[in-house]
Parts: structure tokens; sequence; C-alpha cells
């Protein structure tokens, strides 16, 4: 069996700093750091979802440099990289199995545009209006509307525990303008997502 290095993907960011964060932004707290820490989490998040789901469509990164391996998807399939690196799929595929790193196109959108955005945030307060965003978004069936949120592939935890975290994110007067308004949008596009699930 052919073997070389495993790709590896950043994990999902801790329920625990992104309550915090948001306690803090309750109290009108911000805390620059723990912005930082929790937003290029869930970049490095996106970035790996993102790359993990071309790796399933034929165009995986080389674990050794980073090159885009074009490559079939049997299982028993060679990838090859002019470094030296190689490894059949269904070794790199299995790095990525049960990961919560698959999704169609409305998700690698939202993660996109949260990648270019990111980075070109100034003040706590575009952060902090990124993170909301980017952690309130769905996933879309098209006859459907949103599925589920995709903080699942975000945030640690099973998609049940996910949901009942996302509700109890604290709010108050201080919180960052629009965040309030964020969450009204959740409650009702969460409310069609689990009407859908149970219909099912």
């Amino acid at each position: 069996m052919t073997r070389g290095e495993l790709p590896e993907w950043a994990p999902r960011v801790a329920q625990r700093d992104i309550r915090r964060l948001y306690e803090d932004d309750a109290r009108g707290i911000h805390d620059d750091k723990l912005l930082d820490e929790v937003g290029y989490g869930l970049l490095a998040r996106c970035e790996s979802f993102i790359a993990a789901v071309e790796a399933a469509r034929g165009r995986a990164l080389c674990p050794r440099c980073g090159a885009v391996v074009e490559h079939g998807v049997h299982k028993e399939d060679l990838l090859q990289c002019p470094c030296g690196w190689e490894l059949l799929w269904r070794d790199y595929f299995a790095t990525i199995q049960h990961k919560q790193l698959s999704g169609a196109e409305p998700v690698l959108d939202l993660f996109q545009r949260y990648i270019r955005s990111f980075p070109h945030c100034v003040t706590a307060v575009q952060k902090m209006l990124a993170i909301d965003a980017l952690i309130h978004g769905f996933h879309y069936f098209f006859k459907i509307g949103p599925t589920r949120p995709v903080a699942v592939n975000l945030i640690d935890g099973r998609l049940n525990e996910v949901i009942d975290f996302l509700d109890a994110l604290t709010y108050g007067p201080q919180s960052t303008d629009g965040l309030s308004q964020k969450k009204q949008e959740w409650d009702e596009k969460i409310q069609t997502a689990l009407s859908w699930r149970k219909s099912e």
C-alpha cells in the first residue's frame, strides 16, 4: 500500500471561545486578541473546507508542497505530485470523511466571501459582524431554502448541539449593532430548516 504524508485540516472552532466573544460583546467589550483568534480560526477552517471539497472533485492539495494534484476518484487511484509525494486516494479521502468538510456552491460562496473579507476588517465592529454573518449562514437547497446551519462545519459539536449553542448566544443592549437583527433572521431560518428535517 502506498503511503505518504497525510493532509491536515484546520479544526472546528471551540464553542467556549465564541461564547466568550458574544458575552464580551453583550457587555460592550471587544477583546482584539480573542476576535482575531476566533476570526482567523474560522478563516482557516473555511480554507480547509474549500480545499477538501476541491479534493473530492479531483483537485487535491499536496500536503508536502501545496501544489494541486489532479486525480481520479476511484479508491485505488494514486495521487502523485512532482515534488515526490504520493498517496492512494482512499487514504487521502479518509482524512476528509466524517469531518464536516463537504458542501455545495452556496456554502463555498459564503466561505470564500469570508476568506476575502475578514483580513480587511479593521475595527472590532467589522470583525464581529463578519464572524456573526458567517456562523449564522445556512446550507441551501433550491426547492426548500435553508436546510442546516453552516456552523456545524465551523464550530465544534454535533448538529443539535451547535444549533442549541447558537440559540443560547448572549445578546444585550450593548451588543454590536446588527447582531440582534441577524439573530432574528437566524431564528426564522432555523425554524424552516428544522421543519424540513422533521418532514424527511
